[in-house]
């Protein structure tokens, strides 16, 4: 991996040896080349290095700076790790979505995938959360607001996900379950949306602990399509 920094304070070929020297020293460094005219090093690396890194090896006077190229390489990797990250997450919702289209494939109802993929959602997702059940509830409070006020909620939250998963399957009082979706997944998303305006970094609990999922902009596309559902067949009961 190629990478370019800007070195402020490299005069000669003293400095110029001195950096391209401390920088080989580097384990993940497998080349270094100043260029004095243009004050930049360019460094072969195993894997990407930040400004910091570089500046921790090098003396005071010489002051080491981003480049556009490297930021965009660094977002690139970011992505690309955050990507990886969600993959198991992506994963069970393309199952969910393939279970739920299977069971109506021969006989089609809108409303009835939905309530099948709802069900399937809430009972998987639970599922998860059991595997780690002490674990769950201090992730959860991390973000949820009511999880915050009242801690024991976030103890009961995975058999809330599981009654309602069960209720949605087995269609049994559909408006209550939907309701409660509305004003369980409205008061997370809340919460989602306010961590992500934050940019905190912590452990989104959709999956549990036992999957170390980041929060994400797809932990609120997850909870905003379980919403648009709920209301939308809401809407098709009351009006």
């Amino acid at each position: 991996m190629k990478q370019t920094y800007k070195i402020n304070g490299m005069t000669c070929s003293g400095c110029k040896s001195k950096v391209e020297y401390l920088l080989n020293e580097l384990n993940l460094v497998t080349a270094a080349t100043v260029n004095l005219e243009t004050g930049t090093v360019e460094i072969n690396t195993t894997t990407l290095l930040d400004a910091t890194a570089i500046q921790a090896v090098l003396p005071e006077k010489y002051t080491v700076l981003e480049t556009a190229e490297n930021i965009f390489e660094q977002r690139k990797t970011e992505e690309k790790s955050e990507l990886k990250q969600l993959f198991p997450l992506f994963l069970i919702f393309l199952y969910i979505t393939t279970a739920s289209v299977l069971m109506y494939a021969t006989n089609w109802s809108t409303e009835g995938f939905m309530l099948s993929f709802m069900g399937l959602f809430y009972v998987i997702f639970s599922f998860f959360k059991f595997l780690d059940y002490k674990g769950f509830p201090k992730s959860f409070q991390m973000y949820d607001p009511l999880a915050k006020l009242l801690p024991a909620y976030a103890w009961i939250y995975p058999f809330i996900e599981i009654t309602l998963g069960i209720m949605f399957l087995f269609k049994f009082q559909i408006p209550i379950a939907l309701i409660t979706t509305v004003i369980v997944l409205g008061i997370t998303t809340i919460g989602v949306t306010k961590a992500l305006l934050d940019k905190k970094t912590i452990q989104c609990a959709c999956l549990g602990t036992a999957l170390k999922l980041p929060m994400t902009k797809a932990t609120f596309i997850e909870n905003s399509i379980m919403l648009i559902m709920a209301i939308w067949m809401l809407i098709n009961l009351y009006l």
